[in-house]
C-alpha cells in the first residue's frame, strides 16, 4: 500500500495521501480524489488498516491520487473538536476537506487541482453533494452515495444531538438541507440509493427532483437489493466499476499499470 501520513493546515488535520503503487514521476500530474467519511462516530485516519484503506488504495490504482482527511466533527481529537460541527454540521467539514486539499497539493505537486473530485457514502455522501454545490471552484465533479439531503427527514434522536430540535433551530436545518441549493449546481453528479433503512431512498429522490426541477442535469444510480452498506455483496464489483467510469469521464486519469481488481471488503 502506497500512503503517506499527513498532518495538513493550521489545524493540523490528520490525513492519508494514497498514490499508485505504479505511478512514476514520469507519467505527470495525477487528478486528485477526495474519499472522506468526514463525520461524528468514524475515524478514518488511524494507524489500523481495514477494507476502507484497502478501497482508496484500489481507487489510487485506477489512476487517483486519494486524499482521505478527517476533520472537524470526527472522533479521536477531544470533546472540542467533535463539538465544532454543533449547528453547522457541513460548513466546518467542507472547509476543512477544502484546507487539506491545498496544504496537500503544496507538499506534493503531483497533485492536480484541476481535477478534483469527491467521494463518499453515508456522511461521506452527505458531504460529496454540497461539495461542488457549494465549492465548485474547488471541486469538479462528485459521487455522493446513501447522503443525507434534508436533515429533517433523518433520524431525530441524531440530528437533534447535533442541530437541536427543528421547531427551535429551523434556520439551522435549512442552512443543512441541499434541497434548496439544487440551482447551484454546475459539476457532474453521481447520486446512489435506495432500498436503505438508515438513509431512506426519500433522500436521494427528493435532491433528484430539485435537481430536475431546476434544469440541472445529474446522474443517479439506484441500488435495489441492498441495504446501507452495499460493499461486499454481489453489487459491489458494477457499483465501484461504475463510479470509476464516473469520474475518469469527467476528471481523466492516466491508466498506465492500472490495477482492475477489486479489493475484498
Amino acid at each position: 500500500m502506497r500512503r503517506t501520513p499527513l498532518r495538513l493546515g493550521p489545524r493540523e488535520l490528520r490525513a492519508d495521501l494514497y498514490l499508485p503503487s505504479w505511478h512514476r514521476p514520469e507519467h505527470g500530474r495525477l487528478p486528485v480524489l477526495l474519499d472522506p467519511y468526514g463525520g461524528a462516530a468514524t475515524q478514518r485516519v488511524t494507524a489500523a488498516h481495514d477494507w476502507k484503506d484497502l478501497l482508496s488504495q484500489w481507487f489510487a490504482e485506477q489512476g487517483f491520487a486519494v486524499l482521505v482527511a478527517d476533520g472537524r466533527g470526527t472522533p479521536g481529537r477531544g470533546p472540542d473538536w467533535e463539538r465544532a460541527v454543533h449547528g453547522d454540521l457541513l460548513g466546518p467539514v467542507l472547509d476543512d476537506q477544502v484546507t487539506a486539499l491545498h496544504a496537500a497539493a503544496r507538499r506534493h505537486p503531483v497533485l492536480d487541482l484541476d481535477r478534483v473530485g469527491i467521494r463518499g457514502w453515508s456522511f461521506g455522501g452527505s458531504l460529496a453533494a454540497p461539495a461542488v454545490l457549494r465549492r465548485p471552484d474547488v471541486f469538479h465533479a462528485a459521487v455522493a452515495g446513501a447522503g443525507v439531503t434534508d436533515q429533517r427527514l433523518y433520524h431525530a434522536h441524531w440530528r437533534e444531538r447535533f442541530l437541536g430540535h427543528p421547531d427551535e433551530y429551523p434556520e439551522r436545518y435549512d442552512a443543512c438541507s441541499l434541497l434548496g441549493e439544487a440551482h447551484r449546481l454546475t459539476r457532474p453528479l453521481l447520486l446512489h440509493g435506495l432500498a436503505d433503512t438508515n438513509v431512506r431512498p426519500v433522500h436521494t429522490l427528493c435532491l433528484s427532483e430539485a435537481l430536475l426541477a431546476a434544469g440541472r442535469p445529474h446522474e443517479v444510480l439506484l441500488l435495489p437489493g441492498t441495504g446501507h452498506q452495499p460493499f461486499g455483496t454481489d453489487l459491489t464489483e458494477g457499483l465501484l466499476g461504475h463510479q470509476v467510469r464516473f469520474l475518469r469521464e469527467h476528471l481523466g486519469a492516466i491508466t498506465t499499470g492500472v490495477s482492475r481488481a477489486v479489493p475484498p471488503a
